[in-house]
């Protein structure tokens, strides 16, 4: 997962809204989103490479994701990031404060990455980068490659969009912000961040939807959470050219987890 953001107690209609795009190599095997046969409750793709998951609800409304963090001499650690996600809400009683206290000491456990937790009375960021917890309060916060809310072109863009596509509420709202997340705008090379990976690799990664060979985005997500806690989930997933591939939304709320038709 590589650029997304969340609004918290900011739309008359949701208290969470998120908009997310995972990016990835195209030949990483995927399992699309749904509910998982070892953990019911919880819907999400899954890596199926690692076991873990970029970002995922529950049917109690919870919320996570992850994205790396990108630096010229990437960090390794024994646990994939997608652990982080899978780890959180596969425990239905896990506040969000208390699951990300528990990370306190485990940096090193990870490569570069940051993440969201969020239930429903408390949002909190974590990186490793710093290993220190942030509270997310009511507002619009934005995750790429670099520090929450880091100032990088992609992010200002899906940032800029969002608040004018929340305006719009149901259907009208999930389309607006799938329509943002395909947004392929080159910034220009001024613009763009230093992160020792080279120019042309800033420039591949610079747009809030990547088209590339081997390396891309494979699919967008959408989660709107109305305050009582009823969840809508949509991915949207793209193949290897950009294309759409497919498509799927849920319905979650305690005790049920429905396909949309």
């Amino acid at each position: 997962m590589c650029v997304l953001v969340v609004a918290l107690r900011e739309h008359p209609d949701y208290d969470l809204v998120v908009a997310a795009n995972r990016d990835e190599f195209h030949d990483r095997p995927t399992a699309h989103a749904a509910p998982w046969a070892d953990q019911p409750t919880l819907l999400a793709g899954r890596d199926l490479e690692a076991g873990g998951t970029w970002l995922g609800v529950d049917q109690h409304g919870r919320f996570a994701a992850v994205t790396n963090v990108r630096s010229a001499a990437p960090t390794s650690g024994p646990r994939s990031r997608g652990l982080l996600v899978r780890d959180y809400l596969a425990q239905p009683a896990q506040r969000a404060a208390d699951y990300v206290a528990s990370l306190q000491g485990a940096a090193r456990a990870y490569a570069g990455v940051n993440f969201v937790a969020v239930d429903h009375s408390e949002a909190v960021a974590w990186s490793n980068r710093d290993s220190a917890a942030r509270p997310l309060t009511q507002g619009l916060f934005g995750l790429s490659n670099g520090a929450i809310d880091e100032d990088w072109p992609k992010l200002t863009r899906l940032k800029a969009g969002f608040r004018h596509a929340a305006s719009a509420s149901g259907n009208a709202l999930v389309e607006a912000l799938l329509m943002l997340l395909a947004d392929a705008a080159l910034p220009p090379d001024a613009a763009l961040p230093d992160t020792g990976v080279g120019l042309e690799r800033e420039r591949l990664l610079a747009p809030i939807f990547i088209r590339g060979a081997g390396y891309g985005t494979r699919c967008s997500s959408v989660v709107l959470r109305k305050p009582g806690g009823e969840l809508l989930f949509v991915e949207r997933r793209y193949d290897a050219h950009g294309r759409t591939s497919g498509e799927d939304r849920f319905q979650l709320r305690p005790g049920r987890t429905e396909r949309m038709t």
